[in-house]
């Protein structure tokens, strides 16, 4: 796209894929010479870098005694009014619907004919879980079909658009799959895994485990990750091989799933370091990646694993069949516990596969999920959106 365009990008601030794809998309633009503005409730995980067009916007969300939540929609549609006012923005493009996509619709209500364009890009569970719960349906649904353009990264996710949220069929949907920078996330010259060594002897490691097998999970440890599911996977291969379990995220479900560690009695072969922004570096010298999630959009943190030639492991649940390939990993029958530990198995048991698959699993990604590739759709969804406009304007 020649013309600069002024783009607010609104995003959740976590590590989740949502917020991943959000802050990277920001960074790309600013890099191709738009003014991109992140609007969020707090810096993201993932450091930004200091680009002369590239601005963060950190919405303040006031609390009163009187009031039981604080109103971050309210707190978020104000900000987009001043911001889309200061700066002139022309696209505001929200990521995650809930409640995204209705402060976006606010602050258009607000802006009147000055308003900027609004491009919603639904995520996963904004679809399948909130944003569907009879207590957002309506509010959801309608706000999205409001925007003037609306992306998902997946065909699955299109379709689960269209039968949970009741979109109308004729409103179109831009399928858009999410990217990775593979310049960020590459293979190790060599697979090694003392790496880890110290870092599980620091967190209480058996020292028996050293060089070891490493099996590796990144997720946000909500329900829907069924991150429980990996401690029984690791108790499983270790009745045949000595393996470890590197975790990096938290969040609700992180202390049940060390007291399940402890309960099989493999808490020593656990290492959980936390929110870790920079976790590629060992990432990379990881043997496996394991996802047992109960439903994926797309798996944003399978595509960094692939980038790196680490091998996939994962229930074949929404959007994954479109990502993992039997060629770049494993998928498995959903929630088949004895399946996925066997697939895993296989997979850190013989070196020849597991590399072969990295390296297609890499080649995979710079064919079809580089981010400049990315970009260039969303840009073009951009101009298709304000090109609209402009037709409506005339």
């Amino acid at each position: 796209m020649s013309a600069r365009l002024s783009v607010g990008i609104v995003c959740f601030p976590s590590l989740g894929g949502s917020g991943i794809v959000a802050t990277e998309l920001a960074v790309g633009l600013s890099q191709r010479g738009h003014s991109v503005h992140v609007i969020a409730s707090a810096p993201p995980s993932r450091t930004l870098p200091t680009f002369e067009r590239l601005f963060l916007h950190e919405v303040s969300v006031p609390s009163y005694p009187a009031l039981q939540y604080a109103p971050y929609g309210m707190a978020l549609s104000s900000s987009l009014v001043e911001i889309a006012s200061d700066h002139g923005l022309d696209i505001i493009h929200v990521h995650y619907a809930v409640p995204h996509a209705a402060a976006a619709y606010i602050a258009r209500q607000v802006l009147g004919r000055a308003a900027p364009r609004v491009v919603t890009t639904l995520h996963g569970t904004d679809v399948t879980q909130i944003g569907s719960d009879p207590s957002y349906r309506s509010i959801t649904r309608f706000t999205v079909a409001q925007s003037d353009g609306i992306t998902v990264p997946s065909k699955f996710l299109k379709s689960e658009a269209y039968l949970r949220l009741g979109l109308p069929p004729e409103l179109a949907i831009d399928v858009i799959p999410n990217f990775v920078d593979t310049e960020h996330f590459t293979p190790a010259a060599r697979r090694d895994r003392a790496h880890f060594d110290a870092m599980f002897e620091s967190a209480g490691g058996d020292p028996q485990d050293r060089g070891a097998p490493v099996l590796f999970h990144v997720s946000s440890f909500r329900p829907v990750k069924r991150v429980l599911d990996l401690v029984e996977v690791l108790a499983r291969v270790r009745r045949h091989t000595r393996a470890r379990l590197m975790l990096v995220g938290d969040g609700p479900d992180r202390q049940r799933l060390m007291q399940r560690a402890r309960e099989l009695d493999v808490q020593h072969s656990v290492c959980a370091v936390g929110t870790h922004a920079e976790f590629v570096d060992f990432l990379r010298h990881a043997d496996a990646f394991v996802l047992p999630s109960e439903s994926e959009s797309f798996g944003v943190a399978a595509l960094e694993a692939m980038s790196c030639g680490v091998p996939v492991v994962a229930y074949g649940v929404g959007g994954l069949p479109e990502v993992i390939t039997p060629e770049v990993g494993r998928l498995v029958a959903p929630f088949d516990i004895d399946a996925l530990a066997a697939a895993t198995l296989e997979m850190i048991s013989d070196e020849g596969r597991r590399e072969s698959l990295g390296t297609n699993a890499r080649a995979r990604v710079l064919s079809l999920f580089r981010r400049e590739r990315a970009i260039d759709r969303y840009e073009e969804h951009y101009r298709r959106v304000l090109q609209a406009a402009r037709r409506e304007a005339e």
